[in-house]
This record gives C-alpha cells, sequence and structure tokens, in this order.
C-alpha cells in the first residue's frame, strides 16, 4: 500500500520575522522575531499562530551554518541558544533543518548550476550544481574593513544609503559570478527589490520559494551538500 505524503510544517528564521506555512495552508503566517527571540520562544511562538493545522513533520531554514540537519553556528540577529536545541522534542515531529538561503535556494532551482543570492536582514548564499546544494556562509568573509554582512545587509543600507549599498552588492555580486560560472543567478530576499537592475542573466527571487524549498525537503533525503531532484 502507498504510503500517504505527510503534511509539511515550513519555517523560515528570518532576523526580523519567522514565516511560516503548511501544506494545505493558503495564507503564511508572519511572527516578529528580532535579538530577543531564543529557539524555545519561536517553537511556542509558531505552535500558537498554527493552532489547529495538521502535520507531520517540519522544514526549518535557519540563518546560520548547518551541518547534517544540526545547526553549528548561532543566528548573528537572534539570541543564542539554538545550537543543540531540540526542535524535534520541541515540535513532536520529525525535523529537517536547512540554511535559510539553501531552502530558497531549493525552492527556485531549475537545474544546472544555480547561485543564488539571499539579500535581508543579512546576506545569505548557496550553489546548487546538478541537484547537489550547498550553502556559502558568505555574511561572514571579511570585507573591507569588516564583513560581507556589514555591508549588503540592512545595516549597511542604513548606514550608508542605498546608493553606496547598490555599489558594494553589485560588486560582490560581480565577483562571485566571475569566480563560480553558474548557469543560473537568482537574487532573492526583502531588499532584492531595491536593487536598480540585476546582473545579466540574472532572474529574481520569489520569498514563496523558501516554502517550496521547505516541502521540497520531505521528498527525498536531502541535507547539506546532498542530491536533490530537480524541479520541473
Amino acid at each position: 500500500m502507498r504510503e500517504k505524503p505527510r503534511q509539511i510544517l515550513v519555517i523560515d528564521i528570518g532576523g526580523t520575522h519567522v514565516k511560516v506555512l503548511a501544506t494545505g495552508q493558503t495564507q503564511r503566517v508572519e511572527i516578529p522575531s528580532g535579538s530577543k527571540m531564543t529557539p524555545a520562544k519561536m517553537v511556542a511562538a509558531v505552535r500558537a499562530a498554527t493552532a489547529g493545522w495538521k502535520y507531520g513533520a517540519v522544514s526549518i531554514g535557519y540563518p546560520g551554518a548547518v551541518v547534517h540537519g544540526r545547526p553549528i553556528t548561532e543566528p548573528c540577529h537572534l539570541k543564542s541558544g539554538w545550537v543543540g536545541f531540540d526542535f524535534k522534542k520541541a515540535f513532536g515531529h520529525p525535523v529537517k533543518i536547512i540554511n535559510d538561503a539553501a531552502m530558497q535556494a531549493l525552492g527556485s532551482y531549475d537545474g544546472g548550476k544555480m547561485l543564488f543570492i539571499g539579500l535581508g536582514t543579512g546576506v545569505g548564499a548557496a550553489v546548487i550544481v546538478d541537484g547537489n546544494i550547498q550553502a556559502l556562509e558568505i555574511g561572514r568573509y571579511r570585507y573591507r574593513k569588516s564583513t560581507l554582512e556589514s555591508y549588503l545587509g540592512n545595516r549597511g543600507l542604513k548606514r550608508r544609503g542605498l546608493k553606496k549599498w547598490r555599489r558594494h552588492v553589485d560588486f560582490v555580486l560581480k565577483k562571485l559570478i566571475a569566480a563560480l560560472k553558474p548557469s543560473d543567478i537568482v537574487i532573492g530576499g526583502g531588499n532584492a527589490k531595491k536593487l536598480a537592475h540585476l546582473p545579466p542573466g540574472a532572474r529574481a527571487g520569489n520569498n514563496a520559494n523558501a516554502f517550496l524549498g521547505g516541502f521540497r525537503l520531505w521528498q527525498g533525503e536531502i541535507g547539506h551538500g546532498e542530491a536533490i531532484a530537480q524541479r520541473k
């Protein structure tokens, strides 16, 4: 007898909001996050906001490094305590965790070698090559007098203004594209719409693709650096 597909709760954790959607739901839920958000508070808020929703598995897009489905660094814009937290026990269901940029990349993928850049509270990136996904923790890379995140994230935008922010984003994008030579480029995140133009060959991402990526995590045994099925 064929197994009935399980219903999935997808959680996209960001520095300003936690966005939530589940199989069969048409309206996503947004929960404020920020520097006081702990994993326990996140779980409590999500469970309260989704009371009555039916699901049997959870996908989490995490704003930090993830190895073998476990966070290994604390998020920059949230309160600490995420590394080592038992999400499976907290939700009472199986949980798969992936870097948040990788989750949106997974939902945006159409084949070949794709570079995804997410411009939001921070900056994230992922590469998918012939169905194999790898998150790139570029936000912590050294850049100028600080890090890429301090220039390309929200703080950099507010501190330096739109014109300079665009110039830094354009410079970094050109360097990444030249180094990786992708066949497809996706620019996503809430601040992508603030760009004056996209690089040649690039397309705009859609934040809703993070949910598609979360649903696709349960189509097979997918994880950090593992194969995924191509989107048709």
